[in-house]
C-alpha cells in the first residue's frame, strides 16, 4: 500500500480573469455519499456519464468507495473525493467523465485544460493517450458503449475531439500525474468529456501486471480545469528581474480562482501567490494592499462579503507562508469598481478579480 501523502485542501471555484470553467473541479459537491460501484452519474454535482459505462464516484465519507478501494488505494490530488474510470477492458468497453462549462467557449481563444491522473494499483496494463471531447449539447448517458463521432454527426452535435498523446505511458500508482492540453475554441464548446476514446483495436496499451485475471486500465481522475491563456499586460507570470513589479501600480492576479460563491483558494492559485511571497521576501520595504472584485450578479451585501472573504483568504495565505501581518491590508469591494460593464458574460468574467497593489513602507 502506497505511502499516506499529505495534500492541502482546496476546492476549485473559478471567478476571475482566468476563470476556471469547470465547476465541482475536484468531485467535492455530490448529493449522497456513494455506497455502490458506478455512483458518479446520480452524485455528483454538474457532472455527468455521456455513455452508458458506470464510471465510478470516491470520497472518504463511504467505508467501500474511500481512498482504500476495490481497485487500488490512492488519497485525492484534492480534496476529499475524485472520479474514476476504465480507458481499456474487453471489447473496447469505456467510461467517461462530462461536465457543463460554466459558459461556452470563445471563438478563436486558446484554453488550457488539464486534470489529474493516477493508474489503479489492481490495473493489468497502462496507457499513453487520453481525450477530450468538446460538444455543443450534452450526451446521453444512455447512448453507445463507446462514443463514435458518426453518432454525433448523425444527431447534428456540434463537436471536436483532440488527442492527448504522451511519449511515455501513464503508469505511475503512487502518485498524481497532471495532463495538460492547449486547445483554440470554435466557439460552440458548452460540454466537455474526458476519457479514452480509442478503441481496443488501435489502442496502445503497456503491460504492468502480468499475472492479473483479467486486462484492463483504469484511472483515478480529480482536479480538471478549464482556464484561458489569454494572459492580461501587467500578469504576474511575465514579470521578472528585467521587469520589476512596480509600486502604487494595480496588478491583477491571472490565476487566483475561487469556487462558485465560496472563498477557498484552488491549488491552482499557489504558484502565482507563492511568487508574489518570494517578492515581499526580498523587498522587505514593500507592504502590499489586496483588493476583491465581483460582478453585479447577485445581492449587493453578498457581493461585498464575498469579495472581502477572498481577499482575506489571499491575505491569510501569504501571511501563513510567512509575511508579517502587519504588512497586509484586505479589502473587499464587492460590484463597486467593475473594469467594464456588466453587459455580457465575458464582460461580468472580467470584473471578477483580484487585484494587489505595492507600497513602499512609510
Amino acid at each position: 500500500m502506497k505511502l499516506k501523502i499529505t495534500t492541502l485542501l482546496f476546492f476549485a471555484f473559478g471567478h476571475s480573469i482566468a476563470q476556471n470553467l469547470v465547476l465541482n473541479s475536484s468531485f467535492e459537491a455530490f448529493k449522497n455519499c456513494p455506497k455502490n460501484k458506478g455512483a458518479f452519474h446520480e452524485n455528483v454535482i454538474n457532472w455527468s456519464c455521456s455513455n452508458y459505462g458506470s464510471t465510478d464516484y470516491f470520497n472518504n465519507c463511504s467505508k467501500d468507495l474511500g481512498f482504500e478501494n476495490y481497485v487500488g488505494f490512492q488519497e485525492p490530488k484534492t480534496g476529499n473525493a475524485y472520479s474514476g474510470i476504465y480507458t481499456f477492458a474487453p471489447a473496447s468497453y469505456r467510461e467517461y467523465i462530462q461536465t457543463k462549462l460554466v459558459s461556452q467557449l470563445a471563438k478563436g481563444t486558446k484554453y488550457l485544460i488539464t486534470f489529474q491522473i493516477s493508474l489503479s494499483d489492481c490495473s493489468s496494463h497502462s496507457n499513453n493517450n487520453f481525450g477530450v471531447l468538446f460538444t455543443s449539447e450534452e450526451l446521453d448517458s444512455k447512448s453507445k458503449n463507446f462514443i463514435h463521432f458518426k453518432y454525433l454527426k448523425k444527431d447534428n452535435i456540434k463537436y471536436k475531439y483532440s488527442k492527448i498523446e504522451n511519449k511515455s505511458f501513464y503508469s505511475n500508482t503512487q502518485e498524481w500525474t497532471k495532463v495538460t492540453l492547449e486547445y483554440t475554441a470554435n466557439g460552440f464548446e458548452k460540454f466537455m468529456t474526458i476519457g479514452n476514446f480509442e478503441t481496443n483495436r488501435v489502442i496502445k496499451i503497456q503491460e504492468v501486471w502480468s499475472t492479473a485475471e483479467r486486462q484492463f486500465t483504469y484511472y483515478y481522475i480529480d482536479d480538471v480545469s478549464v482556464t484561458t491563456l489569454k494572459l492580461s499586460k501587467k500578469t504576474l507570470s511575465k514579470v521578472d528581474k528585467a521587469k520589476p513589479l512596480e509600486t502604487k501600480t494595480i496588478y491583477t492576479f491571472n490565476n487566483v480562482l475561487f469556487d462558485f460563491n465560496k472563498a477557498i483558494l484552488v491549488n491552482t492559485s499557489i504558484e502565482e501567490l507563492d511568487k508574489l511571497n518570494l517578492h515581499l521576501k526580498e523587498n522587505k520595504n514593500l507592504n502590499i494592499e489586496i483588493y476583491g472584485h465581483t460582478d453585479n450578479v447577485g445581492l449587493t451585501k453578498r457581493n461585498q462579503e464575498l469579495s472581502l472573504q477572498r481577499a482575506k483568504s489571499v491575505s491569510e495565505y501569504l501571511i501563513s507562508k510567512g509575511l508579517k501581518k502587519e504588512r497586509i491590508q484586505w479589502f473587499g469591494f464587492g460590484s463597486s469598481k467593475p473594469l467594464v460593464k456588466n453587459s455580457s458574460e465575458e464582460n461580468r468574467a472580467k470584473n471578477r478579480r483580484v487585484e494587489f497593489k505595492l507600497m513602499d513602507k512609510n
